[in-house]
C-alpha cells in the first residue's frame, strides 16, 4: 500500500478541501483526487462522499481514518528511527552463565569491542535462574543462559548445543562395559546446580540406572554445583564422576588425565539460549546479533562432539 495515499487521505480529512489539501501537499486538486480514488480502489470502499455539496467522509471513511493515522504515524516514526544516529553507544548490561565464559565469551567480547567501540559493557556471571530474574527486573539487558523463557515479554533465541558426556579421572572407574553403571553409581555424580535442566535430567537417568542395576536409590548421590571450574577440579581430585559437556575437559582427556566413560544413556545436551526483552533498544539488538555471530564462529572451529550451533 502506498503510504503517500494514506498521508493524502489523512490531510484531506483534516483540511476538508481538495484545493487546500493540494496546496499543502504541493500538488493539484486532480492529483489529490486521483490518490484518494486509488486508495479507495485498493481498500475496496468509498472514503469520501462525493454526492454531498459540503466535504464529508463516508461512514467507512470516518471508521478507517483512525487506522490511516496510525499507519502514517508509524511510518514517520520508522523514518525518524532510520535517519537517527546509527552508532551503537551506551552501556550494555550483559549476563552470562559460566558455560559461556569457558567457551565463546572471549570471541564475543572481542567482536563487541571491534564492532562497537563506544559500547560500555557491564558483565555479570551467574546461574540461569538469577540471570532470568534480573532480566525481568530490568537489571540486565541481554542474558545468555541454559534453556529459554516462556515469558511473553521476552524474546529467546537458541544459540548452541553442548553435548554432555560421562567424565571421570583416569583409573577411577574401570571402563569395561560390564557392570559399568553399578561402578559409576558407587561414586557421587557431579553436574550443574540443583533445579537446573541438566540436574533434573540427571536425576531421572540416575534413578533409571539404579533400578536397572539393583542399586537402592537412597545409596546414589548427585552433587550439584553452579561452577564448572569446581566440578572439573573435583573430577581431577577423583571425588566423583561428572555428567558435563566434554568441551570443558577435552584437553584433559587428550592428555590422558581424564576419560570419557561409555555409559548409556548419555545425558541430554545442554541448550544455551540468548534472551532479551521484546522492547529492547537498538543497542541490545546489535549486541544480540553479535552474540549469535561470535557463537557460530566459535562452533565452526570446534569439534561437533564439543559444541553444535543452532
Amino acid at each position: 500500500m502506498n503510504t503517500r495515499f494514506l498521508e493524502t487521505f489523512v490531510a484531506l480529512a483534516k483540511l476538508r478541501s481538495f484545493r487546500t489539501t493540494a496546496a499543502g501537499l504541493h500538488a493539484t486538486p486532480a492529483a489529490i483526487s486521483q490518490r484518494v480514488k486509488a486508495l479507495e480502489d485498493e481498500l475496496g470502499t468509498v472514503l469520501v462522499d462525493r454526492e454531498s455539496r459540503e466535504f464529508r467522509l463516508t461512514p467507512n471513511g470516518e471508521y478507517l481514518l483512525g487506522y490511516a493515522k496510525a499507519v502514517v504515524d508509524a511510518t514517520r516514526q520508522l523514518q525518524a528511527a532510520a535517519a537517527s544516529d546509527s552508532a551503537v553507544r551506551g552501556k550494555l548490561r550483559l549476563g552470562v552463565i559460566e558455560t559461556v565464559v569457558h567457551s565463546w565469551l572471549p570471541q564475543y567480547m572481542t567482536r563487541l569491542s571491534i564492532d562497537y567501540p563506544h559500547l560500555d559493557i557491564d558483565l555479570n556471571v551467574d546461574v540461569s535462574v538469577v540471570l532470568q530474574r534480573r532480566l525481568m527486573g530490568g537489571e540486565l539487558d541481554l542474558i545468555v543462559r541454559v534453556e529459554g523463557s516462556d515469558e511473553a515479554s521476552v524474546v529467546c533465541d537458541a544459540l548452541a548445543n553442548y553435548p554432555v558426556h560421562w567424565i571421570a579421572r583416569a583409573g577411577l572407574v574401570p571402563v569395561a562395559r560390564s557392570g559399568l553403571a553399578k561402578r559409576v553409581l558407587e561414586h557421587p555424580i557431579l553436574t550443574f546446580g540443583r533445579g537446573t535442566a541438566p540436574h533434573r535430567a540427571l536425576e531421572d537417568i540416575v534413578a533409571t540406572l539404579a533400578r536397572a542395576n539393583g542399586v537402592p536409590l537412597g545409596e546414589t548421590r548427585i552433587t550439584g554445583s553452579p561452577s564448572i571450574s569446581v566440578i572439573v577440579q573435583l573430577v581431577r581430585d577423583g571425588f566423583g564422576v561428572a555428567a558435563i559437556p566434554r568441551l570443558f575437559v577435552d584437553a584433559l582427556i587428550e592428555s590422558g588425565e581424564m576419560v570419557e566413560l561409555p555409559l548409556q544413556p548419555t545425558p541430554p545436551s545442554i541448550v544455551v539460549s540468548m534472551s532479551r526483552r521484546a522492547d529492547a533498544s537498538r543497542l541490545v539488538h546489535a549486541a544480540a546479533a553479535a552474540a549469535r555471530t561470535a557463537c557460530h564462529e566459535y562452533c565452526a572451529k570446534s569439534d561437533r562432539r564439543l559444541v553444535e550451533p543452532l
